[in-house]
């Protein structure tokens, strides 16, 4: 299991490199290290200190510690919180990549619904319990799921599979 949090919060104070922190808990090899920052787009960082990265590195580094793991399924809760704009698409765009090149699994966590709609093979819409769950032009269709987010083009977080498909989104 690779896990990326929502947050996680780094003393400024703490003197932690990327390398050491990508050894933690297991130390890993230099070699292992450099290639899991150059998939996730961040070689160089190594010898940086944590507190000193921007949003959109730490969640690429927080990515390459659990993918050091190898996993099979790779949980991710609002790994992109934080993020500007093209750090949101760049980070949507990698884990797509991550997925086709090895089969890993991803349990993403989000309220972004436009991104789970299209990016997603199956959804599980929760409020407090299961509202409803299956294919994205299943849920979206869901009477539970219209009702927390509005209608078609009047509910504009409630865009159909079918509107997005057809490029209204």
């Amino acid at each position: 299991i690779g896990y990326v949090p929502q947050r996680l919060k780094v003393e400024a104070g703490l003197p932690m490199t990327v390398r050491r922190f990508l050894s933690l808990p297991h130390r890993v090899s230099d070699a292992d290290a450099k290639q899991a920052l150059s998939r996730v787009g961040v070689l160089g960082l190594e010898g940086r200190q944590l507190a000193h990265l921007s949003g959109g590195q730490f969640q690429r580094v927080l990515l390459a510690r659990a993918l050091l793991a190898t996993p099979d399924i790779l949980i991710l809760d609002e790994p992109t919180q934080g993020l500007d704009q093209p750090g949101i698409a760049g980070f949507y765009r990698l884990l797509e990549e991550l997925r086709a090149e090895t089969g890993v699994a991803v349990l993403l966590v989000s309220h972004d619904l436009h991104v789970v709609m299209r990016a997603s093979d199956r959804v599980i819409c929760l409020n407090g319990h299961i509202c409803c769950e299956g294919a994205p032009d299943h849920v979206s269709a869901a009477p539970e799921y219209r009702a927390l987010f509005g209608f078609g083009a009047g509910g504009a977080l409630a865009l159909s599979w079918a509107d997005m498909s057809d490029g209204a989104f």
